[in-house]
């Protein structure tokens, strides 16, 4: 290890030297302290820019953080240039550190990119009932990481993002309507007139069924042993669960008082 010899320094530049430094430190300081502020403001105004614009706040406050991020990471290295820290050598350090990071949380890199896609296209929201990542139920909350179903049956499960992504999304909320179809067999020897008649009345007595589209009644399969016909019919989409349960008992009272069902 070489000696350092105080003996042959030149001292009388040494007052000289702290000062210059002492004022690139100043300027460090003061690049760190401005410019972290003004990198909270651009992220801040960012952010309520997004929201404003009815953007998921989820995704805007993400999307704010990460450009935080980058600002700083520009203001630390600009600041450490000033005082003559060689930031090329930093800069490999903090790639390394960045690239091993990516390939420990691979999985979750993953799961991020993923629930950024999700807020940003907005398969489903808040509520929604949907079929996704192979789970049924209704979205409680969707997260940058998971997202939570909550089933009908009252169990809550967490979803890996990219799971969801990466298969086929149902919203069955999405729509403001839904179609009920039924199938329903009578013996071959009713009238087929009759059978359809009875089934009118009830779709008719039912207030929740939307007119438009119209309700449509059709012979599915007609032979000497049963006759099967289709009923389709249009209801609101919170009403669709009711609509359907009341109408397959009304159906099966007013079959069975027209000698229709046994």
């Amino acid at each position: 290890m070489p000696s350092i010899n105080f003996l042959s320094m030149d001292w009388t530049e040494m007052p000289g030297k702290l000062a210059n430094f002492g004022i690139k430190l100043v300027i460090a300081i003061l690049i760190f302290v401005i410019g972290n502020a003004i990198a909270k403001a651009i992220s801040r105004g960012i952010t309520n820019f997004m929201i404003k614009r009815k953007a998921d706040k989820t995704l805007a406050s993400f999307l704010g953080n990460m450009l935080y991020a980058v600002l700083l990471l520009i203001i630390v290295l600009s600041a450490l240039n000033v005082v003559g820290v060689k930031t090329s050598s930093f800069m490999m350090i903090v790639s390394a550190a960045v690239l091993a990071i990516g390939v420990a949380m691979q999985g979750s890199l993953s799961n991020l990119a993923s629930g950024v896609m999700l807020i940003g296209l907005r398969p489903f929201k808040l509520g929604d009932t949907v079929n996704a990542g192979g789970q049924t139920g209704k979205v409680e909350d969707i997260g940058i990481l998971s997202t939570t179903i909550l089933t009908s049956d009252n169990k809550k499960i967490i979803v890996p993002n990219s799971a969801i992504s990466g298969g086929a999304i149902t919203n069955f909320s999405a729509m403001p309507t839904r179609k009920i179809e039924l199938s329903l067999a009578a013996p071959g020897t009713v009238d087929l007139n009759k059978g359809r008649d009875v089934i009118m009345n009830v779709v008719n007595s039912e207030s929740r069924i939307l007119r438009d589209p119209a309700p449509s009644i059709s012979i599915e399969d007609a032979n000497a042993g049963e006759i099967k016909y289709g009923l389709a019919v249009h209801v609101n989409n919170p009403e669709m669960g009711a609509v359907q349960s009341d109408l397959l008992e009304n159906l099966k009272k007013a079959l069975t008082e027209a000698g229709i069902w046994a």
